[in-house]
């Protein structure tokens, strides 16, 4: 076979969608992305995410830190209970493996993390966030690594939990600005207006990642005044429909909740607001569909909401 006939064989076997188009999830000039956690019950490894997302069209990700740190060779986690008591033996077992981590993680070369960007960069998706926890006990050197990590795959922003040990908000600030990478604090419904205020007092560099859903549900309104006020220090959205908890709070199909999300991606627009705004699947997946089917419902809603 030659040349000629090699390249049209290959050709014929790739699906015609996937040579017509690039992945493109930017509609109305917002970046519509998604965090890799949508795809929690399917197969998991950092190319695994990648095809889910190219087939969806999606360009911009929010990657779940461990899919990153696996593809780089991380040790595996053992030992876990879950939320059950742990024997004796699975607490020495999680011990260990936490040592070896930290081992681990400061002695690995970022040449992995160079091999996903690459891999992610050439399918045209971006990971323009990683979510990596840093929790108190870590050491500066493993404060460094996770901003290394943030930095080698191109991202401007690592994720976590709103921390409430104003003391921890100060060291991450310190890092992040170190590092000129934003920490995204993220928030469930323990939230109110004024809770990102210290952390964002003590660094410019720690910011809002706003979980419009939850927020919606903590507040029992919209949160369009907050995302106007805050508009300078929010890093990123995550997009899910819940009900004021006033109503149950029920995380539910995307136009059925409280949540405002068609007005929230219109002032995006109108504002021209640049940080991604990216889909969180966490309402409860019924019988006759499936993650892929939900996810580009979602996607759907954003591009007819930024017509």
């Amino acid at each position: 076979m030659n040349r000629r006939d090699f390249t049209k064989t290959a050709l014929a076997a790739i699906p015609a969608s996937t040579l017509l188009a690039k992945p493109n999830s930017k509609f109305g000039g917002v970046q519509i992305g998604a965090i890799t956690y949508c795809f929690r019950s399917l197969p998991s490894s950092a190319p695994e995410l990648l095809k889910y997302c190219t087939q969806l069209g999606i360009s911009s990700v929010e990657l779940m830190g461990d899919a990153a740190e696996n593809f780089a060779g991380a040790p595996a986690m053992r030992g876990g209970g879950g939320r059950r008591q742990m024997t004796p033996e699975q607490q020495e077992a999680m011990k260990k493996a936490a040592e070896d981590r930290k081992k681990w993680r400061l002695s690995v070369s970022m040449d992995k993390y160079k091999e996903l960007r690459k891999l992610y960069n050439d399918a045209d998706v971006t990971i323009e966030i990683v979510k990596l926890s840093l929790p108190a006990s870590f050491s500066d050197e493993e404060f460094d690594y996770t901003f290394n990590v943030a930095k080698t795959l191109g991202s401007h922003s690592v994720t976590m939990e709103l921390p409430t040990d104003e003391k921890l908000t100060q060291r991450i600030g310190d890092f992040a600005a170190k590092h000129k990478i934003y920490a995204g604090y993220h928030n469930h419904t323990q939230v109110n207006a004024k809770s990102w205020d210290t952390a964002l007092a003590q660094s410019k560099y720690n910011s809002v990642n706003l979980d419009i859903g939850h927020f919606t549900t903590a507040i029992n309104g919209s949160p369009i005044s907050f995302i106007k006020a805050n508009a300078a220090r929010i890093s990123s959205f995550h997009l899910k429909d819940r009900k004021f908890q006033t109503e149950g709070g029920d995380n539910l199909p995307w136009g059925t909740g409280s949540t405002p999300i068609k007005d929230v991606l219109q002032l995006m627009k109108k504002e021209k607001y640049k940080w991604p705004a990216n889909v969180e699947l966490e309402y409860a997946i019924g019988e006759g569909t499936t993650v892929m089917a939900e996810m580009q419902k979602c996607l759907d809603f954003c591009k007819q909401a930024l017509a």
